[in-house]
C-alpha cells in the first residue's frame, strides 16, 4: 500500500517508494508550484494517466547524465556542425508542452495531461520551467522540456519531428548546463538512447542526496536567455 496525500506537500521518505512498481511512492496531493518543489527538491516527480489519480515516483535506480559528460557521436556531431536546425531556449514553452504531450501513435494515450501541461506552464512562467527547441524553416521540428532548481535539471519530455532533432536538443541543453555550472541533468527512467549519451545509473540514496545540495546552489529561477548559446564549440 502507498500512502494517500492530503492538504500539505508532506512526502514519505523515498526508502518507502514500491520495488514493483519501481518507484511508486504516494497517491494524491496537488500539482502546484509548492508540491512541485517540495517534490523535485526530495527526488519525486508526478506521473500518471488520465483517469488515475495523481502518482508521485522516486525510482531506484535513478539515471543522471552530468552535462559535461555527454557522449556526443560522430554522427551526431556532423549534425551539429551543419547548423541544420536553429535551437532557441524559452521561446515557444507551451507548444513543445504540448508536441511532448502528443501520443506516439494513432490512438495512443499520454501521461502529460491537461492538469499537468497547466501545472508546468505555471512553473514556466515562475521561472522554474524551461525548454529547448529546435527549429527548422520557421518550424518547431523537436525540443524537450523539465524543470531546473538550483544546479538540477530535471528532464520530462522530448519530441522530435525530424531525425536527430531532439538529440541535438539535448545536446545544446547538457552545452547550455555545463556553462552554467549544473551538476546534473536527472533522467528520471533508464532507456537505451540516454545511456548511449553518456547517463548512468546511480542509487537513489546518492542522488537524493545531491539535491539537498544542488538545489540550494546557483542562480534563482528566471527565465532562460538564448545568448547562453552563442559561441557553443562542435568540433
Amino acid at each position: 500500500m502507498i500512502p494517500w496525500l492530503t492538504d500539505r506537500p508532506f512526502f514519505p521518505p523515498v526508502e518507502h517508494a514500491l520495488v514493483e512498481p519501481n518507484g511508486l511512492l504516494a497517491a494524491g496531493g496537488r500539482l502546484t508550484p509548492e508540491w512541485l518543489l517540495a517534490a523535485y527538491r526530495r527526488g519525486i516527480f508526478p506521473w500518471y494517466s488520465a483517469g488515475e489519480p495523481l502518482l508521485w515516483w522516486s525510482p531506484n535506480p535513478r539515471l543522471v547524465l552530468q552535462p559535461a559528460a555527454i557522449r556526443i557521436s560522430r554522427s551526431l556531431r556532423k549534425v551539429l556542425r551543419s547548423n541544420r536546425f536553429e535551437v532557441r531556449v524559452d521561446t515557444s514553452f507551451e507548444t513543445v508542452l504540448r508536441e511532448c504531450a502528443a501520443p506516439r501513435e494513432p490512438g495512443g494515450g499520454t501521461w502529460i495531461t491537461s492538469e499537468m501541461q497547466a501545472a508546468y506552464c505555471d512553473m514556466h512562467e515562475l521561472g522554474y520551467a524551461h525548454s529547448v527547441e529546435c527549429w527548422r524553416d520557421g518550424r518547431l521540428v523537436g525540443g524537450l522540456y523539465g524543470m531546473a532548481l538550483g544546479r538540477a535539471f530535471f528532464g520530462e519530455s522530448m519530441f522530435s519531428r525530424e531525425s536527430d532533432a531532439s538529440k541535438v536538443a539535448l545536446a545544446h541543453l547538457a552545452r547550455f548546463l555545463e556553462r552554467r555550472e549544473y551538476a546534473v541533468i536527472d533522467c528520471q527512467m533508464t532507456t537505451a538512447h540516454l545511456l548511449s549519451m553518456g547517463a548512468r545509473e546511480v542509487p537513489r540514496r546518492e542522488f537524493c542526496a545531491g539535491l539537498a545540495r544542488w538545489t540550494h546552489e546557483g542562480e534563482p529561477p528566471a527565465r532562460w536567455n538564448n545568448e547562453a548559446l552563442v559561441d557553443i564549440d562542435w568540433t
